[in-house]
């Protein structure tokens, strides 16, 4: 696209990743204002990086006509033509960001959903000069070093079995839009690129594109959009994708409209006792004191119905002691069978034990936090005051409980392959009784992760969403957004 369109479109390096790789960044636009979007910040959420192709097409395609937006479905030329972005997203990110985000930017439309060639929806052209003095800023994958460890699952099948197998998600620290929580600590030379970024554009909008793996859309935001929930919940009914309306991640969070959610400042309750509070301290808020509004804006993977469901759920306390009992007895099974091949581990696992590590550890504290006489469930608790215990609610924790499993389990899976025992390749001085009991701990993981995704799959229904679907939906939110952002030189606040 740069090269096709040098008038229009400049690509450059902003940094590097840990292991070298280049981050880019695609900018569409001459404007003085300036929307940041980022593709690619965790690891296993990939459609964003075909979302963020998408957009600039579109925006370089309204900029050929002086800044005046046309169909979404029409192509780059104005012909008429469709505009699928398959393949051809998936040759601009090959060219844009080199074979390490091929599939974390395009082959996830280009291959695992190519039966959508073809299908397009439809927008009403507006007439409004959107774009004329705006500059669109595309980081096409913050975190290529993650992206490349998910490409095993990309071209699928799209089960839970296969892609739960392959998924690799960092922990916690190693991942790039959040900031150090040790004074004096530096920051990730993927979240320092990002940051210097921010610095240098202050973009009046930035918006973050996740893709939850199973659940539904929503949107958190760190300044009021209003009207915003109304165009999610219109693009989302046209995609047939749920609307989340109590997710996990956004639990306790104000909600100014279904599926949109008001960021917490530091002072606030920001996610259960158990896991890190860390949203204040991000990428998201640092270019808060600019006027900026960030959007993390979620496309899941497989949609639940169930999340979009408020009405009363008949046995909420009979929910949260199954949800909690099973989660305490999962991660008890999965930490002895750690242990038995702790001992065997080799360097080349360290990347996949500190994950493993880390989900383990807050698996005790959110099953207590979640049985029925805890903090959820207790009488005059949440479940009588703003934060009703509805159909919607528990099976977002339903969710969480079960993914905090099935991801353990794969990737404790893929660490055994990285290497345990002599015979994996692991540390040749351990007991050669260790190496023997790997094959036992094999079988026991493999049965177990097999048995928990087949249920986990069944039991919530879920349904696999076409990715043209995630990028049409992910593509429609960020234009409303920056529409509304756009609407104010100021954005006030959500809070004080």
């Amino acid at each position: 696209m740069a090269a096709s369109h040098p008038d229009r479109a400049v690509l450059r390096r902003i940094g590097s990743s840990k292991a070298g790789e280049p981050i880019r960044l695609l900018s569409v636009g001459r404007g003085s204002r300036h929307v940041l979007v980022v593709a690619g910040p965790h690891a296993n959420e990939p459609v964003g990086g075909v979302t963020v192709l998408r957009l600039a097409r579109y925006v370089a395609r309204s900029m050929a006509r002086g800044g005046r937006p046309g169909r979404p479905g029409q192509s780059a030329d104005g012909d008429g033509s469709v505009d699928t972005d398959t393949p051809t997203s998936t040759r601009a990110n090959n060219h844009a960001n080199g074979h390490a985000n091929n599939h974390a930017d395009g082959r996830v439309n280009g291959r695992a959903d190519s039966h959508v060639k073809g299908h397009t929806t439809k927008y009403p052209a507006r007439d409004v000069n959107r774009f004329a003095d705006t500059t669109w800023h595309f980081v096409l994958c913050l975190d290529p070093d993650g992206a490349r460890r998910n490409e095993r699952w990309i071209n699928g099948p799209m089960t839970f079995a296969h892609h739960y197998r392959h998924f690799f998600r960092p922990g916690f620290a190693r991942q790039p839009e959040w900031l150090p929580t040790d004074p004096g600590a530096e920051p990730m030379p993927e979240t320092r690129a990002l940051l210097d970024l921010q610095d240098e554009l202050r973009p009046y909008l930035q918006c973050s594109l996740h893709g939850v793996d199973v659940g539904g859309s929503f949107v958190q935001l760190t300044r009021g959009l209003p009207g915003l929930a109304d165009r999610l919940a219109r693009s989302a009914a046209d995609h047939r994708i749920p609307v989340e309306r109590g997710p996990y991640d956004a639990f306790f969070w104000p909600s100014p409209g279904p599926g949109v959610y008001d960021m917490p400042r530091a002072q606030e309750a920001d996610q259960f006792l158990s896991l890190p509070a860390a949203t204040a301290a991000s990428t998201w808020f640092h270019p808060h004191a600019y006027g900026t509004v960030t959007a993390v804006i979620e496309a899941p993977m497989w949609g639940v119905a169930e999340v979009g469901d408020t009405s009363p759920h008949p046995d909420p306390h009979g929910a949260l002691e199954t949800i909690s009992r099973t989660l305490r007895q999962d991660a008890r099974l999965l930490d002895g069978l750690l242990e038995r091949v702790r001992p065997g581990l080799s360097a080349t696992a360290a990347s996949l034990l500190a994950p493993v590590q880390e989900y383990l550890a807050v698996c005790p504290g959110l099953a207590d936090e979640w049985a029925p006489e805890g903090p959820l469930g207790e009488a005059g608790g949440l479940e009588a005051g703003d934060l009703p215990l509805n159909r919607a609610r528990i099976m977002a924790l339903r969710i969480a409980a079960q993914r905090l499993v099935v991801r353990t389990a794969g990737l404790m899976d893929q660490m055994l392959d990285a290497g345990c025992g002599p015979a994996g390749g692991g540390r040749a001085d351990v007991d050669v009784g260790v190496d023997a009991g790997v094959h036992d701990v094999r079988v026991t993981l493999d049965r177990f992760l097999t048995q928990r995704c087949e249920v986990f799959e069944a039991g919530c229904r879920a349904r696999w969403i076409p990715v043209h679907d995630q990028v049409e939906h992910q593509f429609r939110v960020v234009l409303a957004a920056s529409e509304l952002a756009a609407r104010f030189s100021e954005p006030r606040a959500v809070r004080a």
